[in-house]
Order: structure tokens, then C-alpha cells, then sequence
């Protein structure tokens, strides 16, 4: 019978839906899935594997919770999608606000790839600008600027972006408010919005550095432009209230993702109420889609919120894991006179093949050593851990991983390397 991966390069373009599932990133041959429960993924053969790609972050309780899985048939009697507004989203709206005060006012999408390009296009209208200011390493989705010099495993980016997308974008060096002055030499108030990860997490875990995002802000307001925290990732992996929550910076717009619905198809953007009211039907700027809000959707949100609120333990509980998986890493490095640097904050996990301090951008990221890595990921999944196949992803831990399946994943880095 033929094999799953050349039924896959029979239908699928390029045997996926996504390139970094492909594996090419790491040279390796695609993973081919079956089953998940908890922690762990299966494969074709039911070999249990443990999971850190988590979904790439969003499975906080681990995959096939109870609290989230058990009851759908209950969710889905009313309807998946309405097509028109409703109590319970209006409800989400109000609890997400109350974490995230930045979103005055809001509006559902579907994926975090939308979120960013809404609001790009919001920031556009308001301001009447086109160009936009991004940092190399960070990744916004799939739409034609966000490509541009992205991290995670977006390669080049190039096919299919014309050049006058490219006119309209401003790339400079994370973490370096030299480079963004750079960039903006002689444009100082031409450009609409910076939108930037408050945490890096798509160049491999890289945190902005102290008086980063206070200096993005201040060259915003100078410039008459906006600010957008893309959250698709920070936002509940790090805390009810996010990136933002940690930082005196507040953003002008804000994108979240599928996290909050426990990894389905919800996202949102949101900011400033006077900068949402460009949208129709106050203002003349469109955004929308059926699937917005939907209730399927907005009940598992608030599943999500409800099961983060009544156990605010989860998120100590994952970052003491992540502390003893990120220390016994440093204690292999250190036996083995390995030049590398582990780093963690709470439940994320990372480390590069190279040597000296972590990385502070993405110059710094991608002078990792690619083909080490590799040999490291097959390792590693010979041993029956699952990491994500390129060296710009980071390990996530869930409230469903246990110390005994850092230990495992310890003794497995241990003779990886």
C-alpha cells in the first residue's frame, strides 16, 4: 500500500499545508500523524512521542483536555456559524478587554493572519500612510507584507509578492532602535505603523530588550504613526494579560490568535476607539468574514477563559517544568563543553547551535549552525520527542507535560547530542 507521504505529494502541494510540516526546514522526512492526547503525539504506528509544537503554542492544557473536549455536542446544537452578532460574543469581548484594556474596541476574525492584516489595513486608514515598519525574525501571518524577511520558517518569502508590496514595508534589526532610525532616515513621517512581537518567538525566543518597545512607542508618537503588538502568540501562553500586561508600553492596536480558543479558528484585532472607528460601518474601512464570532468558536473561547481563571496555578506549574527542562539543558552543555546558551520564560523553551550569549535578533538567529540542528531534530525523534522541524521554533510546554516527561526528554537530548 502506498505510504502516506507520497499519497500527500500526490494531492497536497508539497505533500502539506503548511512548509514547516513538510520538514524541509531540518532535511527531514515529514512526520506523519495520526493521534494526540495530552502531551503526546502518535504517530501511524502508534509510537507515543512527546510533543513540544503544542500546535506551534496554542495547546496550553496539552492536546484533548477534558474541560475543552468533553460536551461539544452541546456547543454545536445551536449552530457553527451564525452570520450575525450575538450575546456570547459580545460577552468575550467584555472579558478580554478587562485583560487587555489596549482593546477599547475589537472585532473577531479567524487567524492570527487576519488579525495582523486587519490591522495593517486600520492603521493605514487612519493614519492615510502606507508604509509600515517591521523587524527581521518576526512572523505576522501569510499576507504579502508580513513575508517580508519573517522568521519561523517562511524562507525568503518572495514568490508571488510584488515589488510594490515591498516598496511599502521597512525592514530593520530587532532590538536595535538604531536600526529603526536607520530606516526611517529621511521618512520619519511617512510611515503608518511598527508593528513588532513584544516577545519574539518566531527567530527562536528572543525577549525585547529593556527600553525596546518604549523606544518604538515614542518613535510612533513622534511620527504621528501606530504601534501593533502582534500577541497571536504571547498573549495567555504568557499570562491573562499578555506581553502588554508586562510592559508600561500600550499599544495602539493589538492581534490576537487561535490561542484563545484552545487552538481553534478564532482571532481578533482591536485598539484605540478612535482608531477602530475607521472600520464600517462607522467609517469606510472594511473588514469582515462569516466566520467571525462564530458561536462554535466564542464557546470554546470562554472555555478557555474559564479554565485559565479558576486555575491560576497552570502557569506557575508549566514554568517550573520548563525551568527544569531549560536547567538540565545548560547542565548537558556544561558536561559536554557545549558554547551553547538555553533559554526559557515560563512555559517556552529554546536554545540555538551557536555559541556565545542567546540570540537578540535575527542576524544573531540565523548564524546558527542549520545542519546541526537537523541531526539534532531526527535525534531527538529517533528518542521519541517531537520538536518543531526548524531552528527559528521554540519547545512549548502544556499544563499536560509532567517531570517525568522532561526527564525523558533530558536523557534524550543527552544522547542526542
Amino acid at each position: 500500500m502506498q505510504g502516506s507521504i507520497e499519497r500527500a505529494l500526490e494531492v497536497l502541494a508539497g505533500g502539506c499545508d503548511s512548509p514547516v510540516r513538510s520538514g524541509w526546514s531540518a532535511g527531514m522526512p515529514m512526520f506523519v500523524q495520526a493521534s494526540a492526547a495530552g502531551a503526546y503525539a502518535y504517530d501511524e504506528s502508534g509510537r507515543r512521542y512527546i510533543d513540544y509544537i503544542m500546535a506551534y503554542g496554542p495547546l496550553l492544557f496539552g492536546h484533548t483536555n477534558p474541560e475543552l473536549v468533553t460536551g461539544l455536542d452541546a456547543l454545536a446544537k445551536g449552530g457553527f456559524v451564525w452570520g450575525t452578532t450575538h450575546a456570547e460574543e459580545i460577552r468575550l469581548a467584555e472579558r478580554i478587554r478587562a485583560y487587555l484594556p489596549s482593546m477599547q474596541r475589537m472585532r473577531f476574525v479567524t487567524t492570527g493572519t487576519e488579525a495582523m492584516m486587519s490591522a495593517v489595513r486600520v492603521a493605514r486608514a487612519f493614519t492615510g500612510r502606507s508604509r509600515i515598519v517591521k523587524f527581521a525574525g518576526n512572523y505576522h501571518g501569510h499576507f504579502d507584507l508580513a513575508l517580508i524577511d519573517a522568521g519561523a520558517s517562511a524562507g525568503s518569502g518572495g514568490g508571488g509578492i510584488p515589488q510594490s508590496a515591498r516598496a511599502d514595508v521597512l525592514v530593520a534589526r530587532y532590538n536595535d532602535l538604531a536600526s529603526v532610525d536607520e530606516v526611517l532616515a529621511g521618512d520619519e513621517t511617512g510611515f503608518a505603523a511598527i508593528m513588532v512581537e513584544p516577545i519574539g518567538a518566531n527567530m527562536g525566543f528572543v525577549p525585547a530588550a529593556d527600553g525596546f518597545l518604549e523606544g518604538l512607542l515614542q518613535r510612533a508618537r513622534r511620527a504621528g504613526a501606530l504601534l501593533i503588538f502582534d500577541e497571536v502568540i504571547t498573549w495567555l501562553r504568557f499570562g491573562l494579560r499578555g506581553a502588554q500586561g508586562r510592559t508600561s508600553v500600550v499599544p495602539d492596536l493589538t492581534a490576537l490568535g487561535k490561542i484563545m480558543g484552545g487552538g481553534l479558528p478564532i482571532a481578533a484585532f482591536g485598539g484605540r476607539r478612535d482608531v477602530m472607528a475607521v472600520l464600517a460601518p462607522d467609517g469606510e474601512t472594511f473588514t469582515g468574514g462569516t466566520h467571525g464570532g462564530n458561536p462554535f468558536c466564542v464557546a470554546m473561547a470562554h472555555r478557555v477563559l474559564d479554565l485559565l481563571e479558576a486555575h491560576p496555578e497552570y502557569y506557575s506549574q508549566m514554568d517550573r517544568l520548563a525551568r527544569r527542562l531549560a536547567g538540565g539543558l545548560r547542565e548537558i552543555f556544561t558536561q559536554r563543553g557545549l558554547p551553547y546558551t538555553a533559554v526559557q520564560q515560563e512555559s517556552v523553551v529554546d536554545f540555538k547551535f551557536r555559541a556565545g550569549p542567546a540570540a537578540q535578533n535575527y542576524d544573531e538567529a540565523c548564524s546558527a549552525d542549520r545542519a546541526a540542528f537537523a541531526r539534532y531534530c531526527a535525534a531527538m525523534l529517533e528518542r521519541g520527542v517531537l520538536l518543531a522541524p526548524s531552528q527559528n521554533e521554540v519547545m512549548f510546554l502544556s499544563t499536560a507535560h509532567t517531570a517525568q516527561d522532561v526527564n525523558e526528554t533530558l536523557a534524550a537530548a543527552q544522547e542526542s547530542l
